[in-house]
This record gives C-alpha cells, structure tokens and sequence, in this order.
C-alpha cells in the first residue's frame, strides 16, 4: 500500500493512493495515518478496503507528511561510505545519532524555508523508515518486523550551525521546515528489500545527487536494532537513515541554497518531492 495525508495544513485526512495514482481518502474507517494504525493489525485491516470504494480526493489537493503525530524524528548522520569521503570524515564505527525536531515536519512539496541569518542551507535526500510495532533491545534478525513503511526524506540542514557553532549537530537540522516526509508511506509488502534502491536530487534542474543505498554502512536493521539499544521505538517514530554524496557542502567549492530554487527529489519505489526555496 502507499499510504499519505491530503488537506491543508494542520488539517490533513489520511487517504491511500489507487493502482490508478489516484487519492482515495480513509477518513470514514481511521482517524489519521499514526499510532496503531501502523502496527500489523491496523495495516492489515486497510489492505482489506477496496481502494476503489473510497472516495476520491481532488488532483489537487495538498500532500502532507504521510505520517501523523510523530512521537520522535531520529537521524542517522555519514552512513553512506561515498558521502564520509566526500566529507572528509573517517567511516564512522557506530552509527551518528542526532533529532530533528517533529517542528521541523512538513508535507513533501511544502517550501523549504530558509532561517534567518543562515548562509549555508544545503539538502540530504534520505531513505526514511517509519515504526509500526514498538519495542526496546530489538533483535536484529526481527527488525524489519518492527517496520511499518518506507518514505523520502530532504534532510535539509544549515551546514554553519550544524558544524561551526558548538554543541551538537540538531541546532543546524531541527529548522522550521527542514523535514519534508513523503509524498507516501510504502509499506514493506511493497518494498521488501532496501538493499540497493537508486536515490537522486536535483537543484533547478542540476543532479547533484545520484545515489544508492548500497553503500550505506549500516542497514536499516542495524539502525533498528542499534537505536533500540538507547530508547524505545514507539509507533509513528521516523528514522532518516542517511544521504549519498552530492551535498552542497561536498560541491568545489561549495555551493548552498540561497533563495528562488527548486529541489526535486526522489527514491526508486518511493515518488518525489518538489519544493521552492524561500526565504524566512
């Protein structure tokens, strides 16, 4: 299923996309794409409805993060091994762990603001993994049990406040913003295997990125079962598991947003973002 919110900001209704790419709304059998409606029952139960006969929502109706009421945006940061070198970073021995702040959620063709006072706005696109079924000290072999779906994520970050300005990464990551999810929530019997699907993104039409999640360094079951370890997964928690190279802070020199663009971007499977760049 390709599960996704549709309405206006604030107000969005859980809705499921039809073999057609049509919207179908959900809104007479689950209150929203959150909570136990991620867990293996709830999932089941909408893979029973007909898509068909659901009623459908207009074209144009504005996509929102296609999960609701996230308890917590965790992120996995240099688990590509092409993007450390283009860093300059050593390969990390344990995934890098940092939040995004669930402020920072927006649909996936909303604008990308950029903060005040910022010089050094730059993009991630990152395979995102969404909980359905809770748990602590998950053992690696049942991870993927504990999944509920896969999205695209822009892990838009301010690169200064991020690196330059003391403390931990979250100041530069947790703007306003700064973390489209979707445009939908594909669940695993979709996408059975994340081992090598091909991720892009583009600025005004230039590619910078061209990716694979085949070189990240830890797998989505390795940062499932790692993450577990230091807090329970809860369900509608979200997880951005890393970038492939291409970050404007890799370019020579480098190159951040300024204003004006447009960011599109994508993961094999999972659809595209589109968004303008403005300025706060």
């Amino acid at each position: 299923m390709k599960l996704l919110r549709h309405g206006p900001k604030g107000q969005e209704k859980p809705g499921i996309l039809d073999d057609a790419g049509a919207i179908r709304d959900l809104s007479d059998h689950i209150d929203d794409i959150a909570g136990a409606t991620l867990g293996h029952d709830g999932l089941a139960r909408l893979a029973a409805i007909d898509p068909l006969s659901l009623p459908l929502v207009p074209g144009t109706a504005r996509i929102g993060a296609c999960v609701g009421h996230v308890g917590k945006f965790i992120c996995i940061g240099l688990n590509y091994a092409d993007h450390a070198a283009e860093t300059g970073a050593a390969i990390p021995d344990e995934p890098i762990v940092f939040a995004k702040w669930t402020s920072a959620i927006c649909g996936p063709n909303d604008d990308i603001e950029i903060p005040r006072g910022s010089a050094k706005t730059d993009w991630e696109v990152e395979l995102g993994v969404v909980i359905g079924e809770g748990g602590r000290y998950i053992d690696e072999s049942r991870a993927l049990d504990h999944i509920a779906g896969y999205c695209v994520i822009n892990d838009v970050s301010e690169r200064e406040w991020q690196l330059e300005r003391g403390g931990t990464w979250d100041k530069g990551k947790g703007c306003d913003t700064f973390g489209p999810i979707g445009p939908w929530l594909v669940t695993p019997d979709e996408l059975p295997d994340t081992a090598d699907l091909r991720m892009w993104l583009e600025v005004d039409g230039h590619r910078y990125q061209d990716g694979s999640t085949a070189t990240m360094i830890f797998s989505v079951p390795v940062i499932v079962s790692y993450l577990s370890r230091f807090l329970s997964l809860q369900p509608g928690d979200v997880i951005s598991t890393g970038t492939p190279p291409g970050v404007g802070l890799g370019q020579k020199p480098p190159i951040y947003l300024r204003g004006g663009e447009t960011m599109r971007l994508g993961i094999d499977g999972l659809g595209e973002q589109v968004q303008k760049v403005v300025r706060a």
